[in-house]
């Protein structure tokens, strides 16, 4: 709906054979992505060159992501931070946003999610033995036991609790401060995506909902989730923080809004716009 695979991106795991040319590096030194910076405009591009070295990086580990628009994309891991090159510069990914278009900056998160998976899989979880690639998938198998590795991908529910105009929007100790959003967690083992809602929101809060609807999802690559939002309405409890999660939490509506509320980049903004804008 709103957060879609780019159009002109084809996913592929095996780059084709006649390939020639220069490709997109999505490269990474632990959280922070290398972009070329423009000294004059300030303006940030991807790398785009034949091979990494040539941007004076030793790679220690690389994979293929596929075709951006006849382009071929790689992702891969720098071994060190320092960089030679002049123009070259490393920068968080949640900076990315907005100085890159939506399709690169949806191909960056996807790079950093495989390649952190590549990183902290290189031994297997049961035997410890070494893993190494399976061929056709996107997928690492242990060598010695045959336990696979896949990517790791953790679903996790956004909800905008609606009591008739009014929105429940709550903030975390960890949040930066004045900054509210709508309720979140993770989903366990066995529950449904409803269910996880459900339990969240009374964990939480200590409300009670029905009539859960679907938003929206985004892929969120800090590091490897999956945020599926929805609307739902309440039905009854009296809002009580769980002191381990939820600093402060309160009913808001379009003439009381919280002081800063998430960045754009994120799909508990967009919920809250869309709230807000089914509101006025």
């Amino acid at each position: 709906m709103i957060f879609s695979t780019p159009s002109r991106f084809e996913p592929a795991l095996q780059v084709a054979s006649n390939r020639s040319g220069p490709v997109l590096w999505f490269v990474f030194h632990k959280n922070n992505i290398l972009v070329i910076k423009n000294t004059e405009t300030q303006e940030v591009s991807i790398p785009l060159v034949e091979h990494a070295t040539e941007l004076g990086l030793i790679v220690t580990r690389e994979q293929y992501l596929g075709v951006l628009n006849g382009v071929p994309c790689y992702a891969a891991e720098a071994a060190y931070e320092a960089l030679t090159n002049p123009g070259l510069e490393w920068m968080g990914l949640r900076s990315l946003f907005s100085l890159v278009d939506d399709e690169l900056f949806a191909i960056s998160g996807r790079a950093f999610q495989i390649i952190d998976w590549h990183r902290t899989h290189q031994f297997c979880g049961r035997c410890g033995h070494k893993n190494v690639q399976k061929e056709g998938e996107r997928c690492l198998r242990c060598h010695d036991c045959g336990q696979l590795h896949y990517p790791r991908v953790a679903p996790a529910i956004m909800v905008m609790v609606q009591r008739e105009k009014d929105f429940l929007l709550a903030r975390s100790p960890h949040f930066i401060p004045g900054m509210y959003s709508a309720l979140a967690g993770f989903s366990e083992p066995g529950e449904t995506l409803e269910e996880t809602l459900e339990r969240e929101v009374f964990e939480e809060v200590g409300v009670r909902v029905n009539n859960i609807r679907y938003f929206a999802s985004q892929p969120w690559p800090f590091p490897h989730s999956l945020m599926i939002a929805f609307h739902a309405d309440y039905v009854s409890g009296e809002i009580t923080p769980d002191p381990q999660e939820i600093e402060d939490a309160g009913w808001f509506n379009v003439n009381k809004l919280p002081e800063k509320l998430p960045s754009p980049i994120s799909i508990s903004r967009k919920l809250i716009d869309a709230t807000i804008a089914s509101l006025t």
